[in-house]
């Protein structure tokens, strides 16, 4: 069934007029990235040229896509906004808060039950204001909208950095904070900087071990995990059309892990077969007709240097597989020097879990080349000296798995399948060897592998790697194991040897599902009531934030100096503290617990200025709110990289952070600081960042000239009374100027439609 048709065809008939428009007044021929933002403006038809990494633009995306952790808050604004249903289609997928650790149906059955304060309010809220709601164990989120709704030159935002999965089947997919959904939601424009444009032209074709995760394993090894920030990566070439459209969405999802705003790829067969395959063929039908509006140009592939403003090439007939990490997914790492750097390093060898599945690699075509490796297992009497966990992505791949032999090949090999949801990955796992901070390594198929990502200790090394390659790794125990060229002793105490995985693009006798668990809307939901209850732990009502005055900005106290890398993750954690999500004064006290302490490298430890005693981040700056005092937080580069959460941005905003004060920022999580009403700045020289010490106070001298391209100067008065002076960049514009004097942009929003 295809979702929205009238929508998509809409898009399709003005695809052609506002591409040829926009290909005039650019005055070249245009990559696929550039003809799905220009026929996606919010004024329609373009008008004029924009300048890549500088002119802000407004964009009128097609749909909305939340996951049940986010969606929380963001539903929470949207009720807010005074609105009677939402502006574009949206769903919401409940995925995140279903904690892996029995199985499947125990997990699902403990997750309805401790979760289902929640999963109702998502629920009545969705219901009353025509938003789809896809139940708990329904699947995760990105691959549900590979599957339902994704569609060859579309635009989507998503509050979750991985919405970018959906550029698999040729959209421009973005993730972004519940706010900025919130807008969308409302029919406001969405702003985005025009993105810069990376090419990855892929020749070739994939061989033996290695898989499309690969390609962006080597990809995130290039460019690292800020190398894309800015940017909209697109693949092109004859190797991204032998990838299957499900390879494209790994390649896709794990651009989120270098910063890149999204990634895409042009339409082709491979995304037709899949389209189809999915019961689409509608879809498939209107996109031939204009196929050519699908893809960049010839010329743009022809001579890419003239067009992107960066170019790589991979010739996938001579990838090796790899495996990334560990604590960053950008440390990349050919599958046959592992073992040498593990030990160079003093990373333990043993493997005590592999783990498969999560939004990156939970296809049909994942599990087939895993299944395939542990089949060979079985056959050769090899017993897995790990323990083994899936996710499979969806309730119909799933389904189709199980009907087709796929689950029992692992279930024969002891491994666990979990629920279809994203468990280990965000640190959903109750793990059943739990090791505290023991030391330890683990490999997954997910996309990200921070500290205490996937289980809470600091001390697990979590590896990146393919299905395929984290079943072989798994089955032999150890991280420096080389299925390509090592062997394995069996049961029987005879050498044997893993032959090349094999698997199934898509299954030969089609998708099947029972249920695929999503609940459609009433008509009129204006006589849905949504229920919070007041001593609800889980759920609050929000209040609208007051504008920051400027003479608060005159005495700001530093609340912490975070040294190195400050993911989302580490401002505010995920995990446990899940269940908080929609209780914005609750999850507060987890603010920026993970930051590591510039001045004594502790997590969880500052200096109250107050009393002169250390104390947790949460707990001291709840005592500066009780005494009217500001705060500001000082950051490394790439500050607020990882997930798109703006808990990050609300809660120290809603503790009484004025200001974050960083070497660089994170995408998305500088979006966010704008939309709550608060200053996301950066350091007009990187060097002021060693002037900060611990016991500072911050004077914003002419924070009453806030304005665009002006940067703002603040005194810092140390301890001793001396002084220095420096100058912050900003690049707020006039509209998010606007948000920061009404306090938040959701404040605006509302007195728009009053």
């Amino acid at each position: 069934m295809a979702f929205d048709i009238d929508m998509i065809k809409e898009v399709y008939s003005q695809m052609a007029e506002r591409v040829d428009k926009a290909r005039e007044l650019v005055g070249k021929p245009l990559t696929l990235s550039e003809k799905i933002l220009y026929s996606h403006l919010w004024d329609g038809t373009p008008n004029k040229s924009f300048e890549r990494g500088k002119d802000y633009v407004d964009f009128a995306p097609d749909r909305i896509a939340c996951q049940d952790a986010t969606a929380q808050m963001a539903l929470l604004q949207f009720m807010q906004a005074g609105k009677k249903t939402v502006a574009v289609p949206t769903t919401v997928h409940c995925d995140h808060l279903i904690q892996a650790k029995q199985g499947a149906a125990k997990d699902l059955m403990r997750a309805n039950e401790t979760s289902n304060e929640v999963f109702d309010f998502l629920e009545s809220v969705s219901n009353k204001y025509g938003i789809g709601f896809w139940r708990p164990g329904a699947g995760i989120i990105h691959q549900v909208v590979l599957e339902n709704y994704a569609f060859p030159g579309g635009m989507m935002i998503g509050t979750d950095s991985h919405t970018v999965n959906a550029g698999g089947l040729g959209m421009v997919a973005i993730g972004v904070g519940g706010a900025d959904a919130v807008d969308v939601m409302a029919g406001m424009p969405w702003e985005l900087k025009f993105p810069k444009l990376i090419g990855v032209k892929l020749t070739g074709k994939l061989n033996g071990w290695t898989a499309s995760k690969d390609v962006i394993l080597k990809v995130a090894g290039i460019l690292t995990v800020k190398g894309g920030t800015g940017a909209i990566v697109e693949y092109f070439g004859p190797g991204a059309k032998n990838l299957s459209c499900t390879g494209k969405g790994t390649i896709c999802n794990m651009g989120a892990e270098i910063g890149a705003t999204t990634s895409t790829f042009g339409y082709d067969d491979s995304m037709e077969r899949f389209l189809r395959a999915t019961d689409r063929h509608e879809i498939a039908d209107e996109a031939n007709k204009i196929r050519e509006y699908l893809t960049g140009d010839d010329e743009v592939y022809e001579n890419p240097e003239k067009y992107f403003d960066q170019v790589i090439e991979i010739d996938l007939s001579t990838l090796r597989p790899h495996l990334n990490g560990p604590f960053t997914p950008d440390l990349a790492t050919e599958v046959g020097d592992l073992g040498e750097k593990a030990r160079k390093n003093d990373w333990p060898l043993k493997v005590d879990w592999g783990l498969i599945g999560s939004c990156t690699n939970s296809s049909y075509e994942d599990l087939s080349r895993a299944a395939s490796i542990a089949q060979q297992a079985i056959d050769k009497n090899l017993k897995s000296k790990s323990d083994f966990g899936i996710n499979p992505g969806s309730e119909q791949i799933r389904f189709t798995a199980e009907r087709d032999g796929l689950l029992d090949v692992f279930e024969n090999l002891g491994a666990t399948i979990f629920t279809n949801a994203c468990g280990p990955c965000i640190g959903q796992w109750d793990r059943s060897d739990r090791k505290g901070d023991e030391k330890n390594t683990i490999v997954h198929s997910f996309n990200r592998n921070f500290s205490k990502r996937a289980d809470g200790n600091p001390n697990t090394h979590a590896f990146v790697g393919s299905p395929e390659m984290v079943a072989a790794i798994a089955i032999s125990g150890r991280l420096d194991f080389d299925p390509m060229n090592d062997t394995l002793i069996n049961e029987d105490g005879q050498e044997v040897k893993l032959d090349e995985p094999v698997g199934l693009e898509l299954p030969p006798k089609g998708f099947a599902v029972d249920d695929n668990g999503y609940l459609a809307p009433t008509a009129d939901g204006s006589a849905v009531e949504v229920k919070v209850a007041p001593d609800s732990e889980r759920l609050q009502l929000l209040e609208p934030f007051v504008p920051i005055k400027d003479s608060e900005l005159q005495g700001v106290k530093l609340l912490i100096k975070a040294f190195g890398k400050c993911t989302t993750d580490h401002i505010s954690m995920a995990g446990p503290w899940l269940r908080y999500r929609g209780h914005l004064d609750n999850i507060a006290n987890n603010t920026l617990i993970g930051a590591v302490n510039a001045f004594n490298k502790q997590t969880n430890f500052v200096k109250n200025q107050l009393t002169g005693e250390y104390g947790g981040v949460p707990n001291v700056q709840r005592e500066y709110k009780a005494n009217g005092i500001k705060t500001i937080v000082v950051g490394d580069h790439n500050y607020g990289e990882g997930s798109s959460r703006e808990h990050a941005a609300m809660q120290p905003r809603f503790l009484g952070v004025a200001a974050v004060l960083v070497k660089s920022f994170a995408r998305i999580h500088e979006t966010n600081l704008k939309k709550q009403g608060m200053l996301g700045l950066t350091f007009a020289n990187e060097a002021d960042y060693d002037l900060i010490q611990e016991d500072d106070t911050f004077n914003f001298v002419d924070i009453a000239d806030f304005a665009p391209n002006k940067p703002l100067t603040i005194e810092i008065v140390h301890a001793d009374g001396s002084k220095d002076t420096i100058k912050a960049n900003h690049t707020y514009n006039d509209a998010q100027i606007k948000w920061y004097h009404e306090g938040s942009a959701l404040n605006l929003i509302k007195k728009q439609n009053a």
